[in-house]
């Protein structure tokens, strides 16, 4: 089921009338009204909570750069060259379920608390994302297609840029949906370790332990708007590109 702005609006109004109800529910100041949220949202947008979405903004962004330009060749060889998918199946089986949340600590240890460990922490979730589903892609390719294609003189370099690459296209782009809200919770996660700046330091660090509930409903606020972007356009980019896989 695609979003329109009619389930946006009528998703937000339930979202709402929800905070509303617990808030009344609960009668505490550790969940403030989200008339008491919203301003505070805007008003500190320009100034410390709009630094902080830009940085995780552009964390989350530069690991999805990282992992497509890795993930999509590895995965087109895995697909179309079967013995190097037999010699490398055994590793991806084993790393492919493991949390990589887990890893943070070596990360850190190795890369610093800079970007560069939070960027390599969300690559490496979805590196493998995209890597399995192109690999599964190319490898489900029509061989007849294949061979009309190299029936007209084509190699390998004009297979992987006119065959394989728009075949794996929307593999590439359902993997991104639906681990992109994955890879900005656990964004969320690493901000909160070793590091000062991000949402997730600004959530629980800036805010949280300083007990600025409001603020921090803001932040919270500002990290599920960044997820929510990051979706819908890759949901606009797959509507636009794979428009041939989708009923009228």
């Amino acid at each position: 089921m695609r979003w329109t702005w009619q389930n946006l609006l009528l998703g937000l109004g339930l979202f709402l009338a929800g905070w509303i109800a617990l808030a009344v529910l609960i009668d505490r100041a550790i969940l403030p009204y989200p008339w008491q949220v919203i301003p505070i949202f805007f008003a500190q947008l320009p100034g410390e909570l709009g630094h902080h979405f830009l940085v995780s903004a552009f964390r989350v962004l530069a690991a999805i750069a990282v992992a497509v330009v890795l993930a999509v060749p590895a995965g087109l060889g895995l697909g179309q060259i079967k013995a190097l998918d037999r010699l490398f199946y055994p590793v991806i089986a084993i790393v492919h379920p493991i949390p990589k949340i887990v890893f943070l600590p070596v990360i850190l240890v190795l890369f610093g608390s800079g970007d560069g460990s939070k960027i390599f922490l969300i690559v490496l979730i979805l590196f493998f994302q995209i890597l399995v589903v192109v690999r599964d892609a190319a490898a489900g390719l029509r061989p007849e297609l294949i061979q009309s294609v190299r029936s007209l003189g084509a190699g390998r370099r004009a297979l992987f840029r006119y065959v394989y690459m728009p075949a794996s296209l929307p593999a590439v782009l359902t993997a991104l949906r639906i681990s992109v809200g994955t890879a900005v919770a656990v964004l969320f996660i690493a901000e909160t370790y070793a590091t000062q700046s991000g949402l997730g330091y600004y959530i629980v660090v800036r805010t949280w332990q300083a007990l600025r509930y409001p603020e921090m409903y803001a932040g919270i606020l500002a990290m599920g708007i960044l997820g929510f972007a990051y979706y819908v356009v890759i949901d606009l980019l797959e509507r636009r590109y794979n428009r041939w896989r989708q009923p009228e």
